[in-house]
């Protein structure tokens, strides 16, 4: 049984699961793409899954067969588990907790060895509306208080299968990171009356320097303070704190804005391992004898996707202190990008 353990000089939140030794990124290399008994992911290998919480599949056909186009179910190896009671407690001066929270697998094709920039706009638009209907079930489940959605693509970047898959985590506490994106958002609302995250938004799309691409409902940029070489972001245009409140047209221009950025590192990098990060706002579903703290949430929030490619190997000073070494400047980067179709034949 996974718990939860807080390190009480940093307030850094640890999961400690030790079901996850057995997961297969224990082994030194992938399962070949081309060796389907391998792949528990591909179709006609529902069994080798866990029952699917959520599907898109063809008309007529049973769950847990063949006929999806994408399907959602529970990770084999969770980090954490619906079924656990929360169980805080104290042990001494250290804050403790049982593994409760939500861990799910997104099977965005039923074929193995593709990637984003293979997909057609209409098959990534049916994993982001996974995402964003699983988020809205998960929310209703008022012990968890923030959902977290991530993708690992290559083996550099934590991928265990040659196969299309993101995840879907819900947690019973807003982590240290995100509780401090939140605070500054917060912030320098009150003391502004405006969003920072529109406040960056406008000064990037004026100046430009960093834009690798625009749409009609979102941008794309390097960050200004870019962690890794072709680092990338995407905003939504409009104010949106909460991805859950995308529409069908948004969804299909950020399905094909995705395909498009993938596709630019694809050709540039030479087919880059990456990771894809979901930040969105956290549960705001009120608890008994809990006050609401995220009074103006809805406007000073707006929730982003990083796109963190993998390209050079850690060094100590990140480590040490937090700091990033970057040599590619972000600016170099976006004109490199801007350059690339990205676009398959």
């Amino acid at each position: 049984m996974s718990e939860l353990r807080k390190d009480p000089l940093n307030q850094r939140w640890v999961i400690i699961a030790p079901s996850r030794g057995r997961y297969p990124w224990r082994q030194s290399t992938l399962p070949d793409v081309d060796d389907e008994r391998l792949n528990p992911f591909i179709a006609g290998h529902e069994v080798y899954t866990p029952a699917e919480i959520w599907s898109a599949r063809a008309a007529g056909t049973a769950p847990n067969t063949p006929g999806w186009t994408v399907r959602v179910v529970p990770n084999r190896f969770p980090a954490l588990r619906v079924e656990s009671d929360l169980a805080p407690r104290g042990v001494g001066v250290f804050d403790q907790m049982a593994g409760l929270g939500a861990h799910e697998v997104v099977v965005e094709t039923p074929e193995a060895g593709l990637d984003w920039p293979d997909f057609t706009p209409a098959q990534l638009g049916t994993v982001l509306q996974a995402w964003r209907d699983r988020l809205r079930d998960l929310r209703r489940d008022v012990r968890l208080r923030y959902h977290a959605i991530y993708r690992c693509q290559g083996q550099p970047a934590g991928a265990a299968y040659p196969h299309a898959l993101s995840h879907i985590v819900g947690l019973p506490i807003i982590p240290p990171a995100i509780e401090q994106l939140l605070t500054t958002a917060y912030a320098h609302f009150e003391a502004k009356e405006r969003s920072i995250f529109a406040d960056v938004l406008d000064q990037e799309l004026r100046e430009g320097d960093r834009v690798v691409a625009q749409t009609q409902h979102f941008a794309a940029l390097t960050p200004y303070a870019s962690r890794q070489p072709f680092e990338l972001v995407v905003y939504p245009l409009r104010q949106m704190h909460d991805f859950t409140l995308l529409t069908e047209e948004e969804m299909a221009d950020l399905a094909e804005l995705l395909i498009l950025l993938t596709g630019k590192l694809r050709d540039a990098l030479a087919t880059p391992a990456y990771q894809v990060h979901l930040f969105t706002a956290p549960s705001t579903a009120p608890r008994p004898g809990r006050v609401t703290v995220w009074r103006t949430l809805e406007l000073d929030f707006r929730w982003r996707l990083e796109i963190l490619p993998f390209l050079q190997a850690s060094v100590g000073i990140e480590a040490a202190t937090g700091c990033y070494i970057n040599p590619v400047a972000p600016e170099e980067a976006a004109a490199y990008l801007r350059d690339i179709n990205g676009i398959a034949p």
